[in-house]
């Protein structure tokens, strides 16, 4: 943790500080005024900053200005005379946390300190879980589609509007587009409206005044004032409480809102992300939801796909995953065998990526061995559970708790059958459930395919093969990716030179560059 600066010409009052904070293991650093302050903070930055108001050369509300431009989630404390009012209100004007009026009361004062410092470390949990996310990953056509949208919206300050399921991963989005948009180096703050009781919502928006309700022993900024130029990022905005909407809608509306208990309007210059699982179209129906305030929010909506619909980004998640867990836990990162990921891949997993998230760690900590097969899973998944089809033939199919499993396979019209081993291979389209589609699915057929062309003693066998499988692979990649070539050279790992080719030489219609 950083050290509290005390700013004072009194060196008495330096001295007597810097005991008080001593004896509860808070480390200090003083300064006489102003400038040597304002200089130090060209190269480090304290965890709360106090400041006396009337010093010799700069005063402390120039420095508090200095600071806040700089630093503006940094909590300061001014101390001024008791009877300078006007002080104190220039001083909360310019973004001051809080003042000690002199004479002090020291107990009292290291109690403000300490307030000062939870709400620093809190907000400086905030910057560092930004700077640690790492970019959104996906390389599914529907993550495509998101990624434009947030390029295409990094130099706008419009309102944005983020559905999708839980778990999709809507707050990683609503910090990409706060990272790639012109108030990236100002703050972004985030809220689940969901998860504060309702008595406490609007206090946590818009702040309190000292004395507003019980328990407000002192002013308090609001997550509104916390994001000044910068973002807030409004989570489960569908749940919450009508009466609170009304005040939201007028800070969208004029940019204005007052503290609780608060009588002096103040000015927002805030960017709203707001995101929700809901359907708030219903909820307006429903009367539970204004419709105002939803056409406020629903400038610009995003909505981010399920794991159903990108399947194909299930592997490069679970990888990183299983990497960023081992990190975790200073230990080897797990591998999962290619059976248990194709497993993986196939089931339908409700709680979307953030539930994959959970899994991975479960399998980091629980699963034995480096390399992770289908048994070693948990047995909730590998009993009972139902798997989502990943091409659009139709609806999923419930997996018996015998080994027998059945799932429409990726692209074809064909099924998913496990052999023996707990492999899962997809079957070609009128494989019966005996003879060769029970010993190695697809494969089992090319061998009988081949067999009977050599029987027949047809020429250029492997050739001929050869392209029936080249042209399946490139169509249902070219299907996959709706057509752009460029991609479905990516999925399949050729080059785009290569595909071009192929797509010519083996006559194949539909694909179009990227």
């Amino acid at each position: 943790m950083k050290p509290i600066w005390i700013v004072d010409d009194d060196e008495s009052i330096r001295w007597v500080l810097e005991k008080a904070l001593a004896r509860e293991n808070l480390a200090t650093k003083s300064f006489a005024n102003a400038r040597d302050a304002m200089d130090a903070l060209q190269t480090s930055v304290p965890q709360v900053l106090v400041s006396d108001i009337r010093m010799p050369g700069e005063s402390g509300l120039e420095l508090l200005q200095a600071v806040k431009a700089r630093h503006p989630g940094l909590p300061v404390i001014v101390i001024t005379a008791f009877s300078d009012l006007d002080s104190a209100v220039a001083a909360f004007q310019g973004g001051a946390f809080e003042y000690l009026a002199k004479p002090f009361d020291i107990d009292k004062a290291v109690e403000l300190i300490r307030r000062a410092l939870e709400e620093s470390l809190r907000e400086s949990d905030v910057e560092q879980a930004v700077a640690d996310t790492p970019e959104i990953l996906g390389q599914a056509p529907a993550m495509q589609d998101v990624f434009r949208a947030i390029g295409r919206l990094s130099q706008s300050n419009v309102t944005v509007l983020i559905t999708g399921e839980s778990g999709t991963g809507k707050e990683l989005v609503a910090r990409a587009l706060h990272k790639h948009s012109p108030r990236a180096s100002q703050p972004y703050i985030a809220l689940n409206t969901a998860a504060i009781p309702k008595d406490l919502l609007e206090s946590e928006l818009f702040g309190h005044e000292r004395g507003a309700f019980t328990g407000a022993q002192a002013m308090r900024r609001g997550r509104f004032e916390q994001a000044e130029n910068g973002t807030l990022f409004l989570d489960e905005i569908g749940d919450m409480p009508f009466d609170l909407q009304t005040r939201l809608l007028r800070v969208l509306s004029d940019g204005h809102f007052y503290r609780v208990g608060g009588h002096q309007p103040l000015k927002a210059n805030v960017r709203v992300i707001a995101a929700t699982h809901q359907n708030l179209e219903q909820r307006v129906k429903d009367g539970l939801f204004r419709e105002d305030l939803y056409h406020r929010l629903n400038v610009i909506r995003l909505r981010l796909p399920s794991l159903r619909e990108r399947r194909e980004d299930i592997p490069l998640l679970t990888r990183h995953f299983l990497a960023q867990s081992a990190k975790q836990l200073g230990v080897e990162a797990k591998r999962m065998s290619d059976s248990a990921m194709q497993f993986l891949a196939g089931l339908d997993l409700p709680g979307n990526v953030r539930q994959l998230e959970n899994l991975c760690n479960w399998i980091t900590v629980m699963a034995p061995g480096q390399t992770v097969e289908v048994k070693d899973l948990p047995q909730e998944l590998t009993h009972g559970q139902e798997f989502a089809p990943q091409s659009t033939a139709g609806a999923s199919v419930s997996v018996p708790a015998q080994p027998q499993v059945l799932v429409a396979a990726p692209e074809t019209g064909g099924m998913v059958t496990p052999n023996g081993s707990g492999l899962v291979s997809p079957a070609l389209p009128g494989a019966s459930g005996n003879g060769a589609a029970e010993k190695s699915g697809w494969i089992a057929l090319l061998e009988s395919e081949a067999a009977h062309m050599l029987a027949a003693g047809q020429p250029e066998v492997m050739d001929a093969l050869g392209r029936q499988f080249e042209s399946a692979l490139i169509k249902t990649a070219l299907k996959h990716t709706h057509g752009r070539k460029n991609d479905a050279a990516i999925r399949l790992g050729i080059g785009r030179n290569t595909i071009t080719r192929k797509i010519h030489e083996l006559g194949i219609d539909g694909a179009k560059d990227d």
